[in-house]
């Protein structure tokens, strides 16, 4: 199991965000039913997305002014691996 380090505190990503300038993020999916989580540059550039289901988590790696968008229930937060 990985050890994560909290640099922040966990928010929605309903809208974009750079969540705090960060360059790793762990996206929790907090609803019923999938999500999509899209990943942009700071031009607004889409670089990729990715789906995820029903009460999953993912880290995702990005430079820190890239912005992540989801849902309302999508629930981000700037961590660290600490192992």
């Amino acid at each position: 199991m990985a050890v994560i380090k909290l640099n922040g505190s966990e928010a929605a990503i309903a809208s974009a965000s750079n969540v705090g300038f960060a360059k790793l993020v762990r996206v929790l999916n907090n609803k019923g039913s999938v999500q999509v989580i899209t990943h942009k540059n700071a031009g607004g550039t889409t670089l990729g997305t990715v789906t995820l289901a029903a009460g999953e988590i993912a880290y995702i790696q990005k430079a820190p002014s890239d912005t992540l968008t989801g849902a309302a229930t999508s629930l981000a937060v700037n961590v660290n691996f600490a192992n």
